[in-house]
């Protein structure tokens, strides 16, 4: 917890990531426009109302997922509504007054902060069930560049394939099969074309 009591998860792994024309290895997820792959199953999925841009491109509030590989860092679950998934990243609660920062003013971009706050700031204890399940990705971590986009997580979708703001969204059922064989290895792999 930081001194404001916002729940941290632990910084992504430094040193250099892959990024656009990545080959994906065994023990990815990838996202394409038209669905995902992860350990030979195929899934459905909702990809960003902007489609998919290469990760360069990518700019606040466009709507549009970021082409590449991405770490989960960590995840965020809502505990008054279920229990602890099972699975291998590190995983904090999510309180009412947790948020996170996407005002490319603030100084706080792209980090979790606590309600209230200084700058407008996505709210995570929703009252949908969007962020009940919420993979942290490492897109515009480390280091992060102000607007290049922010708060791409991997959570439930609204329903079957609704688009999201740039997130990856699935199923309850899915994404929990799928968080509980996330490996260290394993990397978010979202590409313009292919996918399944």
């Amino acid at each position: 917890m930081t001194r404001s009591g916002s729940a941290v998860l632990p910084p992504p792994p430094a040193g250099g990531r892959d990024r656009e024309g990545v080959c994906a290895r065994a023990g990815d997820l990838v996202v394409g426009p038209w669905g995902a792959r992860f350990l030979g199953r195929r899934f459905p999925c909702s990809i960003g109302r902007g489609g998919i841009v290469p990760a360069p491109a990518k700019r606040e509030g466009d709507g549009a997922s970021p082409a590449g590989a991405w770490r989960l860092t960590g995840l965020y679950w809502r505990a008054d509504r279920s229990l602890r998934p099972l699975t291998g990243l590190a995983a904090a609660p999510l309180g009412p007054q947790q948020g996170w920062a996407e005002t490319p003013e603030d100084p706080a971009y792209n980090r979790p902060i606590r309600h209230p706050h200084a700058f407008p700031a996505d709210r995570m204890a929703r009252g949908d069930r969007l962020y009940d399940l919420c993979a942290v990705t490492d897109h515009n971590a480390d280091p992060w560049v102000p607007g290049a986009g922010s708060a791409i997580f991997v959570h439930l979708w609204r329903r079957p394939r609704w688009p999201t703001a740039g997130c990856v969204a699935f199923r309850r059922p899915d994404l929990e099969w799928i968080l509980a064989r996330w490996r260290p290895r394993s990397r978010l792999v979202i590409r313009e074309r292919g996918g399944v």
